[in-house]
């Protein structure tokens, strides 16, 4: 059975759709949940399916804490499923290409630091773009630079406003981001 942790920092949507994905499956499990956030939903969506939470610091983070703990958990897969914080080296270099993230748009685009949630898909927005989807990458030292595994993307009008935008990306995320842990731990 190959085990599967999340990092989560708010609502758990995608969280909670993963682990209904893999929550009758023989081949993968998800084990836990781990939080920065101790008011995040993340962490009741996860107890509503009897999946372990931990809520940590950025200094835990950092300071070996969360390596020590994914170290008893030896998980196949750490899964970022809207996770704002940068992912030290020390958890790249234990964890190599073992590390996902979705990122809400199509990089290289609309990508690094602070373009997260509706900073995004203003940005998109802003940017008239024509069309916007979102990637699922590996996790390496500089934020949403990591190896490209997947992208799906949608068309946009000019009627789309940001809000419209996140509905339309919520929806690739939903469809998407299970079946490609599924293929990533299952091949």
């Amino acid at each position: 059975m190959k085990k599967i942790v999340i990092f989560a920092s708010g609502s758990g949507t995608n969280a909670e759709n993963i682990i209904k994905y893999f929550s009758n499956s023989s081949k993968a499990k998800v084990m836990s949940v781990l939080t920065n956030n101790p008011s995040a939903k993340v962490i009741e969506r996860a107890s509503n399916f009897s999946i372990p939470t931990q809520v940590f610091s950025k200094q835990e983070l950092n300071e070996g804490f969360l390596l020590q703990k994914l170290n008893l958990l030896q998980p196949d897969l750490i899964v970022l499923a809207g996770f704002l914080l940068k992912i030290p080296q020390n958890l790249i270099d234990a964890y190599p290409n073992k590390i996902i993230n979705i990122h809400p748009a199509l990089l290289p685009k609309f990508g690094g630091k602070g373009m997260y949630g509706m900073h995004i898909h203003q940005a998109v927005v802003a940017h008239k773009e024509k069309e916007t989807g979102i990637t699922i990458h590996y996790v390496n030292e500089n934020y949403d630079e990591g190896a490209i595994i997947f992208q799906s993307s949608v068309v946009l009008t000019s009627a789309d406003t940001s809000e419209n935008v996140a509905v339309k990306i919520h929806e690739l995320e939903q469809k998407h981001f299970p079946i490609v842990i599924d293929k990533i731990l299952n091949g």
